[in-house]
């Protein structure tokens, strides 16, 4: 087995001057930092005090999820000579919140809509979704569903 490593910076720029002296006080404003890569600036969800022009990490799951599986169907439709000249995806996950004030997620539904040089491999590319959900690494690593829908033109 091949051991992958990833290491990044994750800090909190939100001070507004007393730090976490109450919920309020401060901003949930951080930015997330690796080698020779522009910053990601990210929140919390503005339903918890979030900055919503900012990402949360929430919705970098869903995009992961997301750009995990379109790398690998990518990847699965170049070896079957399958020609790929399009590919949008508009996920959706869902989160639920618990009585604590934790949550998880309830499920993550992938919509990519894909563009083929040949529509007529619409069913070969369909069969490739499934393949590349199975070998997506994320998908892999997270305790709820992830489905997809794709729709083929």
């Amino acid at each position: 087995m091949k051991r992958h490593q990833y290491e990044m910076s994750v800090t909190w720029t939100g001070n507004t001057g007393s730090g976490t002296s109450s919920y309020r006080a401060y901003e949930r404003a951080h930015e997330v930092q690796a080698e020779g890569k522009p910053a990601i600036v990210g929140s919390s969800d503005p339903g918890f005090r979030g900055d919503p022009s900012r990402w949360n990490p929430e919705e970098l799951l869903v995009a992961s999820l997301s750009q995990c599986h379109m790398l690998w169907f990518l990847h699965l439709c170049a070896v079957e000579k399958l020609v790929v000249t399009g590919y949008e995806d508009r996920p959706r996950g869902v989160m639920v919140e618990t009585a604590d004030g934790g949550g998880r997620f309830e499920d993550v539904v992938l919509r990519p809509r894909v563009a083929l040089a040949d529509p007529g491999q619409a069913g070969r590319a369909a069969e490739l979704h499934e393949r590349a959900h199975e070998l997506c690494f994320i998908a892999n690593s997270v305790n709820f569903p992830v489905r997809h829908e794709a729709s083929f033109t």
